[in-house]
């Protein structure tokens, strides 16, 4: 295949990623709001934005990341913008997938999908956004710590286990992770 086309072909899934995590995070998702603040949202709208990272490159899913962020606060907004959210968003796609390429060295298995999602969303679902809820908002961290860690511990086992299968079971899907060369 030539070059064009492969960019073209990542283009396009990317571009659905980004629509299909914006669907899932700002219209599929529980809302749990503290204080006026939306505290907590439980939904897999980080899923697509972990698979492009996971499939293409770490930079795919930071960029994912960040472009659903963008692109589901201006159909969606909930409040003014805050960039800072737009980064937990893109580091959301950004460190799995560094973490899957350069430790696991893109090892497809339970273990390696686990320890990846769980390092990324640990480091910003568990201490970015409440780090930034807290100094923006002034919301205490005895309010959001609590729903944090329940929200973490069911999401850290239902990422991987719809993760896997996606990257496994699509002929397509599968094809462009088997190819993909480690640098």
């Amino acid at each position: 295949m030539k070059k064009s086309t492969v960019d073209i072909k990542r283009l396009t899934i990317n571009s659905a990623f980004i629509a299909l995590s914006v669907v899932l995070e700002r219209f599929l998702s529980l809302r749990i709001s503290f204080f006026g603040v939306e505290g907590v949202r439980i939904g897999i709208g980080a899923l697509p934005i972990f698979l492009s990272g996971f499939i293409f490159e770490p930079m795919d899913g930071l960029i994912v990341g960040a472009l659903s962020d963008l692109v589901g606060y201006f159909i969606s907004p909930m409040g003014i913008y805050m960039p800072q959210f737009t980064l937990t968003s893109a580091l959301t796609g950004w460190i799995p997938a560094i973490v899957y390429k350069y430790f696991f060295r893109r090892k497809l298995n339970f273990l390696s999908l686990f320890v990846a999602i769980g390092i990324g969303q640990f480091i910003t679902d568990v201490v970015m956004v409440p780090y930034f809820i807290h100094t923006l908002f002034h919301v205490p961290y005895a309010v959001l710590m609590p729903t944090r860690a329940i929200g973490y511990a069911i999401m850290l086992f239902v990422y991987p286990v719809l993760t896997l299968p996606v990257m496994k079971r699509i002929p397509a899907v599968r094809q462009m992770v088997l190819t993909k060369k480690v640098e």
